[in-house]
């Protein structure tokens, strides 16, 4: 197997690297596999959302590489929760689901990549490197089927501002917080965004789910774009 390098970034100190994978043999393949990349550092590992949140929280790695179906907490759950609590992490979602549901919930609930478990070591070392230095991370076969949906003429379009608020008797307020929600933004990054403080936001977010008729982020998120009011971007 080749060794791969790391971004040029961990020149002088390695990306370190949670590791949360709820079956034992594979999270120690992935161990093994990242291990052998030039500038990673496997710091911990976790094998539920919860442990992995507690583990983020006293390792504060710069990448957590994040499965979706784990037992006590899943990686969507845990991935917004992250996202609450640090928002510098980065998440990289490794996994191998690929339905729209779990992509879109995925994205709203604030992953910055999404890569299948199929993928090559250097596809996945790809994504860590794309994420760790800012930028957005699709798996090629996803990014390919949300362009695709996207350009779709028969999929939901966003409608205009004022009919897709009076559908659901948001403001203008509100969905623009929706947008940032499904843009991938914590409540704290959408604060900042929108020069409001964290509690604001907070008041927003819950009048949002009740006007919606949801129980969290995610669901508000997925049925803001399956209804047409916020978009992909």
């Amino acid at each position: 197997m080749d060794i791969v390098e790391a971004s040029p970034q961990a020149a002088d100190s390695k990306i370190t690297l949670l590791v949360v994978e709820d079956q034992a043999i594979t999270r120690l393949g992935l161990k093994m596999v990242l291990s052998r990349c030039t500038g990673f550092e496997i710091v911990g590992e976790a094998d539920n959302g919860q442990s992995a949140i507690e583990q983020a929280q006293a390792l504060k790695p710069a990448v957590v590489i994040m499965d979706i179906s784990m037992p006590i907490l899943n990686g969507i759950e845990a991935t917004q929760k992250l996202k609450e609590l640090m928002p510098e992490i980065k998440v990289v979602i490794l996994t191998s689901r690929e339905e729209d549901d779990a992509i879109f919930a995925a994205l709203a609930a604030g992953a910055d990549g999404y890569c299948l478990k199929d993928a090559e070591v250097n596809v996945i070392a790809s994504a860590i490197n794309s994420c760790y230095a800012g930028a957005s991370w699709l798996h090629p076969a996803i990014a390919k089927r949300v362009l695709k949906a996207s350009d779709d003429p028969t999929s939901k379009k966003a409608a205009p501002e004022k009919e897709r608020g009076d559908r659901f008797a948001l403001s203008e307020r509100e969905l623009e917080v929706l947008q940032l929600l499904v843009d991938g933004m914590s409540n704290q990054q959408i604060g900042e965004n929108m020069c409001i403080t964290i509690n604001t936001v907070k008041t927003h977010m819950r009048h949002i789910m009740e006007k919606l008729m949801v129980s969290d982020r995610t669901q508000a998120a997925l049925k803001a774009l399956r209804d047409g009011l916020a978009q992909h971007r």
